[in-house]
C-alpha cells in the first residue's frame, strides 16, 4: 500500500535518459544520390526479413535489401553476400567518417555476417533476422555496437 500511495501526488520523476552520442556529419561525395538511397531504405521499414529474399514483394535478407535499393535507386550493381560487399575496392571508414549511404557491416572475429545502410545520426536500416522485418536501428546500441566490423563507401 506505501507504493500505490505515493502514485498520485506531485510531478514524477524519471530517471535521466543517457547522453546521446553526437555523431560526426560527414557530407557524402554525392548528395543526391545518398539521399534517394536513404530515402528508399527508409521507405522499406517494416517489410517482411525472408532468407535469400531481395524484392518488397519478396521481402528482403539484409544483403538483398542494399542490392534492391542501390539498384533501384541509382541502377547500381553490387555484390550479392555481405562478405563480398565487404571485400569491395575503397577506403574502410571509422564510424566518425560515416556518409549517408555508406554501408556497415557487423559480425565477429573479423567475419562480416551482416550489412546495413547508414542513414545519419548513427542509425541504420537493415533486414536482421527471421520473423523480423526492415528496421531502423542504432549503431551505438548494445548488439550493433558490440558487433560493428566497419563500414565501406560506395557512393564516389
Amino acid at each position: 500500500m506505501a507504493l500505490l500511495a505515493g502514485c498520485g501526488g506531485g510531478p514524477a520523476v524519471r530517471p535521466a535518459a543517457p547522453a546521446a552520442r553526437d555523431w560526426p556529419r560527414t557530407a557524402p561525395a554525392d548528395p543526391a544520390s545518398a539521399n534517394a538511397v536513404t530515402l528508399r531504405a527508409l521507405s522499406l521499414v517494416g517489410t517482411p526479413y525472408r532468407y535469400g529474399g531481395n524484392t518488397p514483394d519478396s521481402g528482403f535478407d539484409c544483403s538483398g535489401l542494399v542490392n534492391y535499393v542501390y539498384r533501384d535507386m541509382l541502377d547500381l550493381r553490387l555484390p550479392r553476400s555481405s562478405r563480398e560487399l565487404a571485400a569491395l575496392q575503397g577506403p574502410r571508414l571509422a564510424q566518425d567518417r560515416l556518409a549517408t549511404g555508406d554501408l556497415v557491416f557487423f559480425g565477429r572475429g573479423g567475419d562480416v555476417s551482416h550489412v546495413g545502410i547508414y542513414v545519419g545520426e548513427g542509425r541504420f536500416v537493415h533486414a536482421p533476422s527471421s520473423g523480423g522485418t526492415v528496421r531502423l536501428d542504432r549503431l551505438d546500441g548494445a548488439y550493433w555496437r558490440d558487433h560493428y566490423t566497419g563500414a565501406r563507401r560506395v557512393l564516389r
